[in-house]
């Protein structure tokens, strides 16, 4: 968000709420209702319908009381003094504090992203032999932020409490029966109105407030809009801090791609693929293992062509406890498949294949049949400390693992690739590894760089260096999916599954090559982290759902 708009909030906030001033004003809000000002639906109703999307964060401070039980004291230390110079900053030339002046009345706040203002032409008074301008500048999406007003007393304490501000300016105007505030500070204008005296709608253009003013007066709204119902309520997740909604997910793409600076027009086929998805809702909240993400995709089963299939999970077993980093899934064929499909209506993708494609058949290897073909059970890629030979000078390896059920073809690959290699002069050699026969493609002086087994009948691996191929062939410690680390990061994430991606963060930041560019900062926040995870599952043709997991230490 451009900083003209990301820094209105605060004195618009109580501008608005100066026109509910007054002793008779005064006298009403005592004793007026509260209402459901503070809830996501109650916000959505002032929201226009033509809004793309909308973000409700709630200001319950029980939730973000929450994040509290996490954290070790120097980065509980170093995230206070952060907020800390937050506030100082947003309040440098006044004497209001969040926590004293605004705190106690602001309730749930809905951010909403209208559509931009149709674009104006450009008209500059400039000199001779100037260049000539863009004719016309390219607006950006309208902010329109609604605040949920939880107790009048409180808010009008501090609209009179904001009025006494110096450089600030006041300047009232009518809409459709209600009272619009202009405020000026720094000669940036915010627009503001307050509804039935439970919303405060404020926004950077004064259009964005006069259309919420219509929706308040029985234009639709967000909240009337097709399958919006749905998904404003919400995503299942403990003290819920934010919740998103996206009700027409291609539609928001086209809008913001047509808004952007080059006036993107989206390519049919990739059009085509966003409308695969109709709506989406997430919600991020904290629970006893840290900070927890959801989101729902509700999908057009029409037009999905890849057909979900969960993955056992079996083969994160075959990777040391020392792995720091782990993505697994199921059938790369089948996506291959997918992909080549899709290519049949993408003139760019197909050229691509078939480049592709092209350079490999010099070599004798067929893309389609060699590479994927025999990648069709569940595979693993995984990232795993070492500093000896080739891998010295960056702190860790890499290994995949497939399980096929086409060893035939797999086998045939690995010896072309392994021909391949000796016309590059690279030394082919063989070598037992806890009874496993293993290929290892040798540079002088430095070891292996690339090394291929069976670990059993139907799993094949490769690994990138030889220290990675003695620990996945002959694992001397505990497996990663009984480790601790890995149990505490995914041990609560969605199951059935299509797969993991997993990050161990203590054993990440201490490699050299991380450890040599974070800040000290930096390490001291990532300290407060176990790890990382994220997984996705399908629980019909017409549902998608994704949820990561930021584990958290426990504060002491």
């Amino acid at each position: 968000m451009p900083e003209s708009k990301s820094k209105f909030l605060i004195p618009a906030v109580g501008a608005a709420v100066v026109i509910v001033g007054g002793i008779a004003a005064y006298t009403y809000l005592k004793g007026g209702p509260s209402g459901g000002s503070s809830d996501a639906l109650g916000s959505a109703k002032v929201v226009p319908s033509t809004a793309m999307m909308a973000t409700y964060i709630t200001t319950d401070p029980q939730a973000w009381e929450k994040l509290r039980q996490f954290g070790t004291p120097e980065a509980q230390k170093l995230v206070a003094k952060g907020l800390e110079d937050l506030n100082k900053e947003m309040f440098s030339d006044s004497n209001i504090s969040y926590e004293k002046d605004i705190k106690p009345w602001a309730g749930g706040v809905m951010i909403a992203l209208l559509p931009p203002n149709p674009a104006k032409p450009v008209q500059l008074n400039l000199p001779p032999g100037a260049p000539t301008p863009p004719p016309n500048v390219q607006p950006e999406p309208n902010i329109l932020v609604v605040v949920g007003i939880k107790d009048k007393i409180s808010a009008l304490n501090f609209a009179n409490k904001l009025k006494s501000q110096k450089g600030v300016k006041f300047k009232e105007s009518d809409y459709q029966g209600q009272k619009i505030i202009e405020t000026t500070e720094n000669g940036k204008p915010t627009y503001s109105v307050v509804l039935d005296n439970n919303h405060l709608v404020l926004a950077p253009e004064k259009q964005a407030v006069e259309k919420a003013i219509d929706t308040f007066k029985g234009q639709s709204s967000f909240a009337s809009k097709e399958g919006v119902s749905n998904i404003l309520k919400g995503v299942d997740v403990k003290n819920s801090l934010a919740q998103v909604y996206v009700p027409d997910y291609a539609g928001m793409v086209q809008q913001l791609a047509a808004a952007s600076p080059q006036g993107t027009q989206l390519p049919p086929q990739t059009l085509a693929q966003l409308k695969q998805v109709k709506s989406v809702v997430a919600g991020v909240g904290v629970d006893d293992a840290g900070v927890r993400v959801k989101a729902i995709a509700n999908l057009d089963p029409q037009l999905i062509k890849y057909q979900y299939q969960s993955t056992p999970g079996n083969i994160v077993g075959q990777f040391p406890t020392e792995t720091f980093a782990l993505v697994n899934g199921n059938g790369i064929s089948r996506g291959w498949e997918t992909v080549v499909e899709q290519s049949k209506d993408s003139p760019e993708l197909k050229q691509a294949l078939e480049q592709v494609r092209g350079q490999l058949k010099f070599v004798n290897i067929d893309l389609d049949k060699d590479i994927f073909g025999w990648m069709n059970g569940e595979f693993a890629l995984g990232a795993i400390p070492s500093n000896q030979g080739v891998l010295a000078s960056v702190g860790f390896g890499g290994a995949l693992v497939f399980d096929t059920s086409d060893r035939k073809t797999a086998e045939a690959t690995f010896t072309k690739l392994d021909t391949l290699a000796k016309t590059q002069q690279i030394n082919i050699a063989k070598r037992n590894i806890g009874g496993k026969d293993v290929t290892e493609w040798q540079i002088p002086q430095q070891g292996a760089l690339l090394a291929h087994g069976w670990l059993d009948q139907d799993t094949v691996f490769v690994a990138v260096g030889g220290p990675i191929a003695d620990a996945i062939a002959d694992r001397k410690s505990e497996s990663l999916d009984k480790s601790e680390a890995f149990k505490a990061v995914t041990g609560s994430l969605q199951k059935p599954n299509s797969g993991y991606f997993y990050l161990d963060m203590e054993k990440t930041k201490t490699l050299p090559v991380v450890n040599s560019l974070i800040s000290a900062e930096a390490n001291t926040i990532l300290s407060s982290i176990r790890g990382f995870g994220i997984t996705a599952t399908s629980p019909d043709k017409s549902t998608s759902e994704l949820e990561m997991l930021l584990a958290l230490k426990r504060a002491k």
